[in-house]
């Protein structure tokens, strides 16, 4: 059930995108995050789409292996989707109306493109995950946060809890796998009855996997104290990060794509308030 899961996962590869350092992949996915939202038409989704589909093929990734991390969603992404067409209203008479229910066609537009915004925010995560190992990822984000140590912020113990919780994520989807399958070979039924009646078969579930998770925690911290593991030292890397030419290649690719986004963005904002203050 939980094997098809793959974010937190890496995908080990010789490709131009695993060749790239952590720090620059982890900022033009933090812009991408960020820039998604501020697409406003479907010719910009498509050219999202073209983009996803280029670095997915750069990256030497199975298209499957990154559509996996959408199907862990889905139930949220419909559930958003729902949301948005019979909560939005539109100007002009609605599409259908029953009862107190009414979808107007901004409700669907709306809602289309929040779930590609969703969807394309879980790929581009995924791709990281999927390119980047849990420990450059942690010395990408230690190394991103160090002008935060000025105000004695503890940057390598936030870095080190992130990475812990990228590589448990794995740990955890396959030890709930695991004890599902015990529980229907003893049998428990997980598949059938409503909604409620599989939350209710989930509850037997969670008691093992907390305990289990615990257990985890509790050897890796006796692992780390065995090696005299010191979080305040000053360590040194076995392998130091290096911006090549690939990081500035992509670097001006990304940048002058959201860049184009945000200007359209703008010019459509800035209409949009022309248009309404005439009318």
């Amino acid at each position: 059930m939980f094997r098809d899961v793959t974010f937190g996962q890496y995908y080990p590869a010789d490709s131009f995108v695993h060749k790239m350092d952590a720090r620059i992949k982890l900022v033009l996915s933090l812009l991408f995050m960020v820039g998604i939202f501020f697409v406003v038409s479907y010719v910009g989704f498509a050219v999202i789409t073209l983009y996803l589909l280029v670095v997915i093929a750069l990256a030497r990734v199975p298209l499957k292996s990154v559509l996996k991390s959408v199907k862990g969603i889905i139930f949220l992404l419909l559930l958003t989707a729902i949301i948005n067409v019979f909560f939005t209203k539109g100007a002009g008479e609605p599409l259908l109306s029953w009862w107190k229910i009414e979808i107007y066609t901004e409700g669907l537009i709306f809602a289309s493109k929040m779930l590609l915004r969703l969807t394309y925010l879980v790929i581009g995560s995924s791709i990281l995950t999927l390119t980047t190992t849990p420990v450059d990822l942690t010395h990408a984000v230690e190394s991103l946060l160090k002008p935060l140590r000025v105000i004695k912020f503890p940057v390598h113990e936030f870095a080190l809890i992130m990475s812990l919780t990228l590589s448990f994520i794995p740990s955890l989807m396959e030890e709930t796998d695991r004890i599902i399958r015990a529980q229907k070979a003893r049998g428990a039924d997980f598949d059938t009855g409503g909604l409620v009646k599989r939350a209710k078969a989930f509850v037997p579930i969670l008691i093992p996997l907390l305990v289990g998770g615990f257990r985890r925690a509790d050897e890796l911290a006796n692992a780390m104290n065995s090696r005299c593991y010191e979080g305040a030292t000053k360590r040194t890397r076995m392998r130091k990060m290096r911006l090549g030419w690939r990081d500035a290649v992509a670097s001006v690719i990304v940048v002058v794509l959201f860049a184009a986004i945000f200007t359209v963005y703008g010019m459509q904002s800035a209409w949009g308030g022309i248009i309404w203050l005439y009318y």
